[in-house]
């Protein structure tokens, strides 16, 4: 397995994907159930080639990686040959930046001392996909880039 399992709640979301999965390999509903109580070590193969599929779908359109703790911030921006980062590093112990106040005290104090913006750039190893796939692993969420647009437009 490349990835990792997709979660049950994943499943029951991809349920007619799956389905269209099973067909494709001329699995019936009947051999389906057949192959989980007889040969379940096959249904786990089965299980974990459909979630590679899906992982491989969803990495490929990766765009935007956001990655925001209590006193820092990882945007980062996919790109074809490399992933870049806005890092921002907030000084003050008191603030939380996954709260509304704490956000709202940081876009007041942007350009003070109390915060620290770094950029860098990675070009990818050998799979970008599973470059990609680490980040949201370590807590990374896809997004559509707002943050990191927002930040990189005001950057030098």
């Amino acid at each position: 397995m490349k990835y990792r399992r997709l979660t049950k709640e994943q499943f029951e979301e991809l349920h007619k994907e799956f389905i269209n999965f099973l067909a494709t390999q001329s699995i019936t509903a009947q051999e389906w159930a057949d192959i989980k109580k007889n040969k379940p070590e096959v249904a786990e193969e089965e299980l974990d080639v459909f979630s590679d599929l899906v992982w491989e779908g969803v990495l490929n359109k990766v765009k935007y990686i956001e990655n925001i703790g209590e006193q820092q911030m990882h945007l980062f921006a996919v790109e074809e040959k490399e992933i870049r980062l806005i890092a921002i590093k907030v000084m003050n112990p008191d603030i939380d930046l996954t709260t509304t106040e704490g956000f709202t005290w940081f876009k007041k104090n942007l350009m003070s001392d109390f915060v620290e913006v770094m950029t860098a750039a990675k070009a990818y190893g050998n799979d970008p996909n599973k470059d990609k796939f680490e980040l949201i692993e370590k807590g990374g969420v896809i997004t559509k880039g707002e943050l990191f647009n927002w930040f990189n437009d005001m950057l030098p």
